[in-house]
Protein backbone atom coordinates (compact mmCIF):
# COMPACT_ATOMS: atom_id res chain seq x y z
CA UNK A 1 0.00 0.00 0.00
CA UNK A 2 1.12 3.34 -1.28
CA UNK A 3 0.93 4.94 2.61
CA UNK A 4 2.76 2.36 4.54
CA UNK A 5 6.70 2.08 4.19
CA UNK A 6 8.50 5.03 2.95
CA UNK A 7 12.29 4.89 3.17
CA UNK A 8 13.81 8.25 1.30
CA UNK A 9 16.07 10.83 2.39
CA UNK A 10 15.11 13.98 3.67
CA UNK A 11 16.43 17.22 4.64
CA UNK A 12 16.02 17.30 8.42
CA UNK A 13 14.32 20.05 10.35
CA UNK A 14 16.05 20.35 13.57
CA UNK A 15 15.66 22.52 16.73
CA UNK A 16 17.69 25.31 17.05
CA UNK A 17 19.40 26.23 20.35
CA UNK A 18 17.03 28.75 20.64
CA UNK A 19 13.64 30.08 18.44
CA UNK A 20 14.19 33.72 18.37
CA UNK A 21 11.64 36.43 17.64
CA UNK A 22 12.42 38.63 14.43
CA UNK A 23 14.32 41.76 15.72
CA UNK A 24 12.44 45.11 15.59
CA UNK A 25 12.79 48.25 17.10
CA UNK A 26 9.12 49.51 16.76
CA UNK A 27 7.88 48.65 20.54
CA UNK A 28 5.85 51.87 20.05
CA UNK A 29 3.65 54.22 18.28
CA UNK A 30 1.99 57.83 18.82
CA UNK A 31 -1.89 57.67 19.35
CA UNK A 32 -3.24 60.39 17.07
CA UNK A 33 -6.70 60.93 19.02
CA UNK A 34 -4.37 61.78 22.09
CA UNK A 35 -1.13 62.20 21.21
CA UNK A 36 -0.01 59.58 23.85
CA UNK A 37 3.05 57.08 23.17
CA UNK A 38 0.99 53.83 23.56
CA UNK A 39 3.14 50.30 23.78
CA UNK A 40 2.99 48.11 20.17
CA UNK A 41 2.84 44.33 20.36
CA UNK A 42 6.82 42.95 18.97
CA UNK A 43 5.53 39.50 18.17
CA UNK A 44 1.85 38.25 17.33
CA UNK A 45 3.28 35.14 18.12
CA UNK A 46 4.05 35.56 21.48
CA UNK A 47 0.18 36.74 21.70
CA UNK A 48 -1.09 33.65 20.27
CA UNK A 49 1.36 31.51 22.27
CA UNK A 50 -0.85 33.12 25.64
CA UNK A 51 -4.25 33.37 23.70
CA UNK A 52 -4.32 29.71 22.77
CA UNK A 53 -2.92 28.33 26.31
CA UNK A 54 -5.45 30.45 28.33
CA UNK A 55 -8.22 28.81 26.39
CA UNK A 56 -7.07 25.82 26.89
CA UNK A 57 -4.18 24.47 28.85
CA UNK A 58 -5.34 22.11 31.69
CA UNK A 59 -3.76 24.06 34.30
CA UNK A 60 -4.83 27.08 32.95
CA UNK A 61 -6.80 28.19 36.55
CA UNK A 62 -3.46 27.47 38.30
CA UNK A 63 -0.75 29.30 36.01
CA UNK A 64 -0.52 32.75 37.29
CA UNK A 65 0.50 34.06 33.95
CA UNK A 66 -2.22 32.90 32.30
CA UNK A 67 -5.11 33.53 34.41
CA UNK A 68 -8.09 36.09 32.35
CA UNK A 69 -7.08 39.01 34.15
CA UNK A 70 -3.36 39.09 32.42
CA UNK A 71 -4.41 40.78 29.43
CA UNK A 72 -7.04 43.07 31.19
CA UNK A 73 -4.88 46.42 30.63
CA UNK A 74 -2.92 46.42 27.15
CA UNK A 75 -0.36 48.27 27.92
CA UNK A 76 0.74 45.83 30.85
CA UNK A 77 -0.08 42.78 28.70
CA UNK A 78 1.84 44.21 25.63
CA UNK A 79 4.63 44.93 28.11
CA UNK A 80 4.84 41.25 29.47
CA UNK A 81 4.96 39.59 25.89
CA UNK A 82 7.65 41.73 24.60
CA UNK A 83 9.85 40.39 27.48
CA UNK A 84 10.14 37.11 25.36
CA UNK A 85 12.48 36.73 22.62
CA UNK A 86 12.42 32.69 22.81
CA UNK A 87 8.83 30.94 22.12
CA UNK A 88 9.57 27.97 24.08
CA UNK A 89 10.88 30.01 26.85
CA UNK A 90 7.81 31.94 26.96
CA UNK A 91 5.73 29.05 26.45
CA UNK A 92 7.00 26.71 29.32
CA UNK A 93 7.16 29.66 31.53
CA UNK A 94 3.25 29.89 31.01
CA UNK A 95 2.66 26.31 31.90
CA UNK A 96 2.11 24.96 35.44
CA UNK A 97 5.10 24.06 36.97
CA UNK A 98 7.10 22.79 33.73
CA UNK A 99 9.67 20.34 33.90
CA UNK A 100 12.09 22.55 31.60
CA UNK A 101 11.51 25.35 34.13
CA UNK A 102 11.54 23.57 37.73
CA UNK A 103 13.06 20.55 37.33
CA UNK A 104 11.92 16.82 36.69
CA UNK A 105 11.46 16.61 40.86
CA UNK A 106 9.13 19.61 41.10
CA UNK A 107 7.58 19.56 38.06
CA UNK A 108 3.51 19.37 37.36
CA UNK A 109 3.30 19.56 33.47
CA UNK A 110 6.17 17.13 32.18
CA UNK A 111 4.62 16.84 28.48
CA UNK A 112 3.49 20.08 27.17
CA UNK A 113 6.10 21.17 24.47
CA UNK A 114 6.23 23.73 21.63
CA UNK A 115 6.42 22.61 17.70
CA UNK A 116 8.28 24.13 15.18
CA UNK A 117 6.80 22.66 12.55
CA UNK A 118 3.37 21.46 12.48
CA UNK A 119 3.35 19.24 9.31
CA UNK A 120 6.61 17.37 10.66
CA UNK A 121 4.80 16.79 13.59
CA UNK A 122 1.72 15.04 12.47
CA UNK A 123 3.67 13.30 10.20
CA UNK A 124 5.47 12.07 13.34
CA UNK A 125 2.09 11.59 15.06
CA UNK A 126 1.20 8.58 12.23
CA UNK A 127 4.80 7.37 12.64
CA UNK A 128 6.74 8.75 9.82
CA UNK A 129 10.06 10.32 11.27
CA UNK A 130 13.46 11.21 9.88
CA UNK A 131 15.11 8.34 11.65
CA UNK A 132 17.91 5.93 11.88
CA UNK A 133 15.22 3.13 12.79
CA UNK A 134 16.53 1.22 15.62
CA UNK A 135 15.11 1.54 19.19
CA UNK A 136 18.45 1.47 21.82
CA UNK A 137 18.95 1.06 25.84
CA UNK A 138 22.57 2.20 26.99
CA UNK A 139 24.15 -0.09 29.69
CA UNK A 140 26.94 0.33 31.76
CA UNK A 141 28.52 -2.87 32.59
CA UNK A 142 29.54 -1.53 35.69
CA UNK A 143 32.08 -4.38 35.74
CA UNK A 144 34.91 -2.10 37.03
CA UNK A 145 35.90 -2.02 33.26
CA UNK A 146 34.28 1.57 33.00
CA UNK A 147 33.04 0.25 29.56
CA UNK A 148 29.91 1.31 28.39
CA UNK A 149 28.05 -0.29 25.04
CA UNK A 150 24.61 0.16 23.37
CA UNK A 151 22.17 -2.73 23.05
CA UNK A 152 19.36 -2.08 20.02
CA UNK A 153 16.27 -3.17 21.29
CA UNK A 154 14.45 -2.97 18.08
CA UNK A 155 14.93 -2.47 14.04
CA UNK A 156 12.25 -0.85 11.93
CA UNK A 157 12.26 -2.85 8.72
CA UNK A 158 12.57 -0.51 5.77
CA UNK A 159 14.65 1.75 7.51
CA UNK A 160 18.44 2.72 7.23
CA UNK A 161 19.25 0.23 10.67
CA UNK A 162 17.28 -2.33 9.39
CA UNK A 163 18.89 -2.58 5.47
CA UNK A 164 22.18 -2.36 7.13
CA UNK A 165 21.00 -5.62 8.50
CA UNK A 166 21.13 -4.41 11.73
CA UNK A 167 18.84 -6.63 14.41
CA UNK A 168 17.39 -7.05 17.92
CA UNK A 169 20.28 -8.18 20.43
CA UNK A 170 23.40 -6.34 18.56
CA UNK A 171 25.78 -4.54 20.79
CA UNK A 172 27.44 -0.99 19.88
CA UNK A 173 30.60 -0.28 21.60
CA UNK A 174 31.29 3.24 19.71
CA UNK A 175 29.91 6.14 17.79
CA UNK A 176 31.95 7.87 15.18
CA UNK A 177 35.22 5.99 16.27
CA UNK A 178 34.73 6.77 19.89
CA UNK A 179 34.95 4.25 21.84
CA UNK A 180 31.97 4.15 25.14
CA UNK A 181 32.76 4.79 28.33
CA UNK A 182 31.34 6.05 31.68
CA UNK A 183 33.13 9.41 30.93
CA UNK A 184 32.02 10.09 27.27
CA UNK A 185 28.98 8.31 26.60
CA UNK A 186 26.81 11.50 26.78
CA UNK A 187 28.99 13.64 24.72
CA UNK A 188 29.20 10.33 21.82
CA UNK A 189 25.36 9.59 22.24
CA UNK A 190 24.23 13.13 20.60
CA UNK A 191 25.77 12.18 17.47
CA UNK A 192 22.80 9.81 17.20
CA UNK A 193 21.32 13.38 16.30
CA UNK A 194 23.72 13.90 13.44
CA UNK A 195 22.50 13.16 9.54
CA UNK A 196 25.05 10.14 9.28
CA UNK A 197 26.81 8.04 12.05
CA UNK A 198 29.26 5.64 11.95
CA UNK A 199 28.58 3.01 14.02
CA UNK A 200 30.86 0.26 15.74
CA UNK A 201 29.67 -3.43 16.62
CA UNK A 202 31.11 -6.01 19.06
CA UNK A 203 30.59 -9.81 20.23
CA UNK A 204 29.97 -10.99 23.68
CA UNK A 205 31.02 -14.48 24.84
CA UNK A 206 31.82 -15.11 28.55
CA UNK A 207 32.76 -11.58 29.32
CA UNK A 208 35.28 -11.01 26.24
CA UNK A 209 34.28 -8.48 23.20
CA UNK A 210 35.38 -8.80 19.70
CA UNK A 211 35.17 -6.25 17.48
CA UNK A 212 33.13 -6.78 14.52
CA UNK A 213 32.70 -4.33 11.30
CA UNK A 214 31.85 -0.68 11.44
CA UNK A 215 28.24 0.31 10.07
CA UNK A 216 27.21 3.88 8.55
CA UNK A 217 24.06 5.03 7.44
CA UNK A 218 22.43 7.73 6.77
CA UNK A 219 19.14 9.22 8.48
CA UNK A 220 15.99 8.65 6.23
CA UNK A 221 12.18 9.43 6.27
CA UNK A 222 10.68 5.84 7.93
CA UNK A 223 6.96 4.86 8.55
CA UNK A 224 7.04 2.32 10.72
CA UNK A 225 4.40 -0.05 10.91
CA UNK A 226 3.09 -0.26 14.86
CA UNK A 227 2.23 -3.96 14.40
CA UNK A 228 6.05 -5.01 14.60
CA UNK A 229 5.22 -8.77 15.33
CA UNK A 230 2.44 -11.39 15.61
CA UNK A 231 2.34 -14.98 16.48
CA UNK A 232 0.49 -17.52 17.90
CA UNK A 233 1.45 -20.13 19.89
CA UNK A 234 -0.47 -23.64 19.68
CA UNK A 235 0.29 -24.78 22.78
CA UNK A 236 0.70 -22.92 26.12
CA UNK A 237 -0.88 -25.22 28.66
CA UNK A 238 -2.96 -26.04 26.47
CA UNK A 239 -4.61 -23.24 25.13
CA UNK A 240 -3.51 -21.03 22.37
CA UNK A 241 -2.15 -17.84 22.90
CA UNK A 242 -2.04 -14.78 20.40
CA UNK A 243 1.02 -12.55 20.83
CA UNK A 244 1.54 -8.85 19.41
CA UNK A 245 4.21 -6.38 19.55
CA UNK A 246 2.63 -3.07 18.93
CA UNK A 247 4.40 0.22 19.27
CA UNK A 248 2.33 3.34 18.48
CA UNK A 249 -1.08 4.06 18.41
CA UNK A 250 -1.20 5.60 15.02
CA UNK A 251 -5.08 5.80 13.42
CA UNK A 252 -3.25 5.42 9.94
CA UNK A 253 -2.70 1.76 10.42
CA UNK A 254 -5.89 0.80 12.50
CA UNK A 255 -6.86 -1.36 9.15
CA UNK A 256 -3.31 -3.59 10.03
CA UNK A 257 -4.61 -3.94 13.30
CA UNK A 258 -8.05 -4.61 12.32
CA UNK A 259 -6.39 -7.37 10.22
CA UNK A 260 -4.25 -8.59 12.92
CA UNK A 261 -7.38 -9.21 15.13
CA UNK A 262 -8.83 -11.15 12.36
CA UNK A 263 -6.15 -13.36 12.27
CA UNK A 264 -6.15 -14.05 16.22
CA UNK A 265 -9.55 -14.44 15.37
CA UNK A 266 -9.37 -17.04 12.92
CA UNK A 267 -6.20 -19.06 15.10
CA UNK A 268 -8.67 -19.19 18.00
CA UNK A 269 -6.86 -17.01 20.28
CA UNK A 270 -7.82 -18.05 24.05
CA UNK A 271 -4.94 -15.86 25.61
CA UNK A 272 -3.34 -13.03 25.09
CA UNK A 273 -0.02 -11.11 25.36
CA UNK A 274 0.16 -7.58 24.66
CA UNK A 275 3.87 -6.18 23.82
CA UNK A 276 4.32 -2.42 24.52
CA UNK A 277 7.08 -2.16 25.86
CA UNK A 278 8.43 0.28 23.39
CA UNK A 279 5.09 2.01 22.76
CA UNK A 280 4.77 5.56 23.98
CA UNK A 281 1.42 6.20 23.43
CA UNK A 282 -0.58 8.62 20.18
CA UNK A 283 -4.22 8.39 19.05
CA UNK A 284 -7.10 8.12 21.81
CA UNK A 285 -9.06 6.43 19.37
CA UNK A 286 -6.72 4.13 18.47
CA UNK A 287 -6.39 3.04 21.86
CA UNK A 288 -9.95 2.51 22.03
CA UNK A 289 -10.32 0.58 19.30
CA UNK A 290 -7.62 -1.85 20.41
CA UNK A 291 -9.54 -2.30 23.77
CA UNK A 292 -12.42 -3.04 21.65
CA UNK A 293 -10.73 -5.80 19.67
CA UNK A 294 -9.10 -7.34 23.06
CA UNK A 295 -12.62 -7.98 25.09
CA UNK A 296 -15.29 -8.09 23.28
CA UNK A 297 -17.85 -8.79 26.10
CA UNK A 298 -17.17 -5.42 26.91
CA UNK A 299 -20.28 -4.59 24.63
CA UNK A 300 -20.25 -1.03 24.18
CA UNK A 301 -19.32 0.27 27.54
CA UNK A 302 -17.02 3.04 28.83
CA UNK A 303 -13.71 2.76 27.58
CA UNK A 304 -12.60 6.13 28.93
CA UNK A 305 -13.65 9.26 29.59
CA UNK A 306 -11.73 12.50 28.78
CA UNK A 307 -12.65 15.67 31.09
CA UNK A 308 -11.23 19.29 29.83
CA UNK A 309 -10.66 22.59 31.72
CA UNK A 310 -13.53 24.92 32.79
CA UNK A 311 -13.40 26.47 29.84
CA UNK A 312 -13.96 23.46 27.74
CA UNK A 313 -16.56 21.23 29.39
CA UNK A 314 -18.50 20.99 26.12
CA UNK A 315 -15.29 18.89 24.95
CA UNK A 316 -15.65 16.17 27.76
CA UNK A 317 -15.86 13.27 26.06
CA UNK A 318 -16.54 9.41 26.26
CA UNK A 319 -15.01 6.95 24.30
CA UNK A 320 -16.55 3.50 24.45
CA UNK A 321 -15.93 0.14 23.09
CA UNK A 322 -16.65 -0.35 19.74
CA UNK A 323 -17.81 -2.53 16.53
CA UNK A 324 -16.53 -0.42 13.79
CA UNK A 325 -12.99 0.12 12.88
CA UNK A 326 -12.11 3.98 11.41
CA UNK A 327 -9.61 4.36 9.05
CA UNK A 328 -6.96 7.08 8.40
CA UNK A 329 -4.63 8.28 5.71
CA UNK A 330 -1.45 9.26 6.76
CA UNK A 331 -2.67 12.80 6.81
CA UNK A 332 -5.35 12.10 9.12
CA UNK A 333 -8.02 11.85 6.83
CA UNK A 334 -10.85 10.11 7.55
CA UNK A 335 -11.38 6.84 5.00
CA UNK A 336 -13.57 5.12 6.34
CA UNK A 337 -15.01 2.32 8.11
CA UNK A 338 -15.03 -1.56 8.85
CA UNK A 339 -16.56 -3.80 11.14
CA UNK A 340 -14.07 -4.34 13.96
CA UNK A 341 -12.62 -7.58 15.00
CA UNK A 342 -13.04 -8.18 18.45
CA UNK A 343 -11.67 -11.60 20.49
CA UNK A 344 -14.47 -13.08 22.35
CA UNK A 345 -12.68 -15.41 24.11
CA UNK A 346 -10.28 -14.02 25.86
CA UNK A 347 -11.15 -12.90 29.58
CA UNK A 348 -7.29 -11.65 30.95
CA UNK A 349 -4.89 -10.09 29.27
CA UNK A 350 -0.93 -10.04 30.05
CA UNK A 351 0.79 -6.83 28.96
CA UNK A 352 4.57 -6.43 28.63
CA UNK A 353 5.81 -2.95 30.11
CA UNK A 354 8.83 -0.85 30.14
CA UNK A 355 9.65 2.80 31.52
CA UNK A 356 8.66 3.51 27.38
CA UNK A 357 5.25 1.73 27.97
CA UNK A 358 3.02 5.64 28.49
CA UNK A 359 -0.16 7.45 27.74
CA UNK A 360 -2.45 5.79 25.44
CA UNK A 361 -0.51 2.55 26.57
CA UNK A 362 -1.51 3.18 29.81
CA UNK A 363 -4.79 4.27 28.75
CA UNK A 364 -5.38 0.37 27.41
CA UNK A 365 -4.40 -1.08 30.70
CA UNK A 366 -6.61 1.99 32.81
CA UNK A 367 -9.17 1.45 30.60
CA UNK A 368 -9.60 -2.45 31.18
CA UNK A 369 -9.36 -3.50 34.55
CA UNK A 370 -12.80 -2.42 35.20
CA UNK A 371 -13.71 -4.88 32.81
CA UNK A 372 -11.43 -7.81 32.53
CA UNK A 373 -10.56 -10.76 35.27
CA UNK A 374 -7.13 -9.97 35.34
CA UNK A 375 -4.57 -7.47 33.35
CA UNK A 376 -1.13 -8.61 34.95
CA UNK A 377 1.77 -6.28 33.62
CA UNK A 378 5.20 -8.22 32.90
CA UNK A 379 8.31 -5.79 33.14
CA UNK A 380 9.17 -2.65 34.55
CA UNK A 381 6.80 -0.18 36.13
CA UNK A 382 4.89 2.20 32.98
CA UNK A 383 5.69 6.19 32.39
CA UNK A 384 2.69 7.43 34.57
CA UNK A 385 1.21 9.87 32.12
CA UNK A 386 -2.62 10.04 32.62
CA UNK A 387 -3.14 13.15 30.93
CA UNK A 388 -3.51 14.03 27.16
CA UNK A 389 -3.31 16.85 24.44
CA UNK A 390 -4.21 18.82 21.35
CA UNK A 391 -2.71 20.84 18.52
CA UNK A 392 -3.03 24.50 18.89
CA UNK A 393 -2.22 26.70 15.73
CA UNK A 394 -2.47 30.03 15.11
CA UNK A 395 -5.59 30.31 14.46
CA UNK A 396 -7.84 32.43 16.76
CA UNK A 397 -11.13 32.25 14.21
CA UNK A 398 -11.24 28.48 15.51
CA UNK A 399 -10.10 28.83 18.95
CA UNK A 400 -6.23 27.94 18.32
CA UNK A 401 -7.91 24.30 17.69
CA UNK A 402 -7.97 23.74 13.74
CA UNK A 403 -5.42 24.18 11.53
CA UNK A 404 -8.36 25.47 9.19
CA UNK A 405 -7.46 29.34 8.84
CA UNK A 406 -4.51 29.13 10.28
CA UNK A 407 -1.73 32.34 10.03
CA UNK A 408 0.11 31.34 6.91
CA UNK A 409 3.14 33.21 7.88
CA UNK A 410 4.34 30.71 9.81
CA UNK A 411 3.77 26.33 11.01
CA UNK A 412 4.67 27.00 14.91
CA UNK A 413 2.11 25.43 16.97
CA UNK A 414 1.47 24.30 20.62
CA UNK A 415 0.94 20.77 21.77
CA UNK A 416 -0.20 21.50 25.49
CA UNK A 417 -1.46 19.37 27.91
CA UNK A 418 -5.41 19.69 27.68
CA UNK A 419 -7.20 16.71 29.57
CA UNK A 420 -7.25 13.91 31.72
CA UNK A 421 -8.16 10.96 31.03
CA UNK A 422 -10.05 8.24 33.51
CA UNK A 423 -11.52 4.75 33.23
CA UNK A 424 -14.98 4.16 33.79
CA UNK A 425 -14.75 3.86 37.66
CA UNK A 426 -13.22 7.20 37.54
CA UNK A 427 -9.95 5.97 37.92
CA UNK A 428 -6.89 8.14 37.21
CA UNK A 429 -4.35 7.98 39.92
CA UNK A 430 -1.04 6.27 37.68
CA UNK A 431 1.02 9.59 37.48
CA UNK A 432 3.82 7.16 39.27
CA UNK A 433 2.97 4.39 36.56
CA UNK A 434 1.69 1.07 36.94
CA UNK A 435 3.96 -1.45 38.94
CA UNK A 436 4.45 -4.64 37.13
CA UNK A 437 3.07 -7.67 39.05
CA UNK A 438 5.99 -9.32 37.57
CA UNK A 439 9.23 -7.62 37.23
CA UNK A 440 12.10 -8.06 34.87
CA UNK A 441 14.71 -5.72 33.16
CA UNK A 442 15.01 -6.42 29.74
CA UNK A 443 18.33 -4.33 29.87
CA UNK A 444 19.70 -6.97 32.26
CA UNK A 445 19.59 -9.48 29.49
CA UNK A 446 21.92 -6.77 27.34
CA UNK A 447 24.16 -9.84 26.28
CA UNK A 448 21.27 -12.23 25.46
CA UNK A 449 18.69 -10.69 24.08
CA UNK A 450 16.47 -13.16 21.78
CA UNK A 451 13.97 -11.92 19.30
CA UNK A 452 10.42 -11.25 19.73
CA UNK A 453 8.72 -13.96 20.08
CA UNK A 454 11.63 -16.87 21.10
CA UNK A 455 9.60 -18.51 23.57
CA UNK A 456 12.63 -17.96 25.73
CA UNK A 457 12.59 -14.33 25.14
CA UNK A 458 12.66 -13.12 29.49
CA UNK A 459 9.61 -11.50 29.40
CA UNK A 460 7.16 -12.90 26.76
CA UNK A 461 8.59 -16.54 28.86
CA UNK A 462 7.37 -14.98 32.03
CA UNK A 463 3.91 -14.40 30.36
CA UNK A 464 3.77 -18.28 29.05
CA UNK A 465 5.15 -19.52 31.35
CA UNK A 466 2.33 -17.89 33.81
CA UNK A 467 -0.38 -18.92 32.00
CA UNK A 468 0.84 -22.35 31.94
CA UNK A 469 0.60 -22.33 35.33
CA UNK A 470 4.91 -22.63 35.87
CA UNK A 471 6.55 -20.81 37.87
CA UNK A 472 9.09 -18.49 36.31
CA UNK A 473 12.24 -19.43 37.19
CA UNK A 474 15.38 -16.90 35.30
CA UNK A 475 18.75 -16.84 36.31
CA UNK A 476 20.79 -13.90 35.68
CA UNK A 477 24.53 -14.54 35.54
CA UNK A 478 26.73 -12.23 37.58
CA UNK A 479 27.30 -9.89 34.42
CA UNK A 480 23.56 -9.64 33.66
CA UNK A 481 22.95 -8.87 37.65
CA UNK A 482 25.50 -5.90 37.81
CA UNK A 483 24.73 -4.30 34.68
CA UNK A 484 22.80 -1.09 34.63
CA UNK A 485 20.88 1.13 32.64
CA UNK A 486 21.90 4.89 31.82
CA UNK A 487 18.51 7.08 31.30
CA UNK A 488 19.40 8.77 28.01
CA UNK A 489 17.84 10.59 25.29
CA UNK A 490 17.92 12.62 22.30
CA UNK A 491 16.33 15.71 22.09
CA UNK A 492 14.06 14.72 19.26
CA UNK A 493 12.63 11.84 21.24
CA UNK A 494 11.71 14.23 24.23
CA UNK A 495 8.03 13.94 23.01
CA UNK A 496 7.85 10.85 22.10
CA UNK A 497 4.82 9.17 25.30
CA UNK A 498 2.10 11.37 23.59
CA UNK A 499 -1.66 10.51 23.71
CA UNK A 500 -3.94 13.11 21.52
CA UNK A 501 -7.18 12.89 20.05
CA UNK A 502 -7.31 12.63 16.12
CA UNK A 503 -8.59 16.05 14.89
CA UNK A 504 -10.72 14.69 12.72
CA UNK A 505 -12.68 12.27 15.14
CA UNK A 506 -13.93 14.94 17.08
CA UNK A 507 -16.81 14.72 19.12
CA UNK A 508 -19.01 16.46 16.37
CA UNK A 509 -18.19 13.66 14.24
CA UNK A 510 -19.04 10.69 16.42
CA UNK A 511 -22.20 12.26 17.35
CA UNK A 512 -23.33 11.87 13.55
CA UNK A 513 -21.05 12.93 10.74
CA UNK A 514 -19.40 9.63 10.61
CA UNK A 515 -22.41 7.43 9.11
Amino acid sequence: MLKKFIFVGILVLTMTASISCEDTNDFTEENPSTGEVELELNDPINNFIWKGLNSWYNWQAESADLLDSKDDVQEDYYNFLNGYTDYRDLMYNLAYKHHSVVGSENAIDRFSWFIEDYEVQEQAFQGIRTRFGFTSKMINLNDGSNKVVILVAMVEPNSPAGEAQMKRGDLISGINGTVLNTSNYSSAYTDLSNETVTLSFVDEQDGKFTQLEDKTMARALVAANPIHFTKVFNNIGGKKVGYLVYNQFSGSFNDELNQAFADFNAAGVEEFVLDLRFNGGGSVLTSSLLASMIYKPAGRGNFAELKFNQKHTRENDIYRFENSNYIFSTDGGFQGKEDLNRLNSVNRLYVITSGGTASASEMIINGLKPYMSSVKLIGSTTYGKNVGSITLYDAPANDYASKTRANPTHKYAMQPIVFQIFNKNGESDYIQGFAPDIEINEYNYWNNLLPFGDPNEALLKAALDDISGVVSKQELSKAQKQAKLIEISLPEEKFENEMYIDPVFSKKMKEGLIK
